[in-house]
């Protein structure tokens, strides 16, 4: 069978599937692509080109794991975010183009050109904590997540993009194993940054999510309590107090929260929200208070 036969069969396989139908011809030809590990450039020059029985049968299975709503992301073991090529399992949530509007507005209020110390909850496949690594070459991440299995993704992921060494990666339930961990409860006040993208899909909206992301993407990474807030309840709180005086918290949301974040974060000084692209209240931003002394 040729790459063009190929790829065709395998496009109108997944075209019959509704929930899969308005991307099956770039799934189909993504992981031709993959199978055969060879650049779009070759499957355009040479269609005719004829798969050995091994790489049919491997592009046959990785077909049939796509018609089981298996994530492009999990069957390729990758993903793209700001930029950076990061490797992806079931065990991590798919890094998300709305993401990066986080790390951009993390990037814009944290100077390049000097030291900084950032924490990142959640960290998952280590997308936020190693993009800010490679554009802030001068700070300290601390990478949370209670995932052993999503911190040795993290961990793999650092290293390929050489910045494991400013990357501290700690298993944690948001902060509190910082917490636990200091002698003197102020000593923990001591990040400049807090940023994190958790939980925030509310238990009721389980039924109607995409069957890729609801069957297949990890539950601890996508929902939070009957209104989706649960983890922001525990982290703001939680963020306050290990934040410098004037620190900065940078939030990804969900839609319709804006109101109730807003709501969480009335103590803090310069709360503001930035839209994605759909016009969408996508990141919550505030600062922790100055000190009585600072004021002054």
């Amino acid at each position: 069978m040729t790459l063009r036969q190929a790829l065709t069969a395998a496009t109108a396989q997944l075209a019959n599937d509704e929930d899969i139908r308005e991307t099956a011809s770039r799934d189909a030809e993504l992981l031709l692509l993959h199978t055969l590990q060879i650049p779009r450039v070759t499957l355009l020059a040479h269609p005719s080109r004829e798969l050995s029985p091994e790489q049919h049968a491997l592009y046959r299975t990785n077909i049939a794991r796509r018609l089981q709503h298996h994530p492009i992301q999990y069957i390729t073991g990758q993903q793209e975010f700001y930029g950076l090529l990061l490797k992806v399992t079931p065990a991590v949530l798919i890094p998300r183009p709305e993401t990066e509007h986080l790390v951009e507005a993390v990037l814009k209020r944290v100077p390049a050109d000097q030291p900084a110390r950032i924490a990142d909850i959640g960290t998952g496949s280590g997308a936020i904590a190693i993009a800010l690594a490679v554009h802030l070459p001068h700070a300290e991440i601390t990478a949370l997540d209670l995932s052993p299995e999503a911190l040795t993704v993290a961990a793999a992921n650092a290293r390929e993009h050489n910045v494991a060494h400013r990357i501290h990666l700690q298993q944690s339930d948001l902060l509190s194993a910082l917490s636990l961990n200091k002698a003197d409860a102020g000593n923990s006040q001591s990040f400049d940054a807090i940023v994190s993208n958790p939980p925030y899909v509310p238990e009721s909206d389980h039924a109607t999510l995409h069957p890729q992301v609801r069957d297949h993407e990890p539950v601890a990474a996508l929902f939070a309590g009957p209104d989706g807030l649960d983890l922001y309840r525990r982290l703001i709180p939680q963020a306050h107090a290990a934040l410098k005086a004037n620190g900065l918290l940078a939030l990804e949301i969900g839609h319709g929260q804006r109101e109730a974040i807003a709501a969480l974060l009335k103590s803090w000084h310069e709360v503001s929200f930035l839209d994605d692209l759909q016009q969408i209240p996508r990141v919550a931003l505030a600062r922790k208070p100055p000190t009585l002394s600072q004021k002054g």
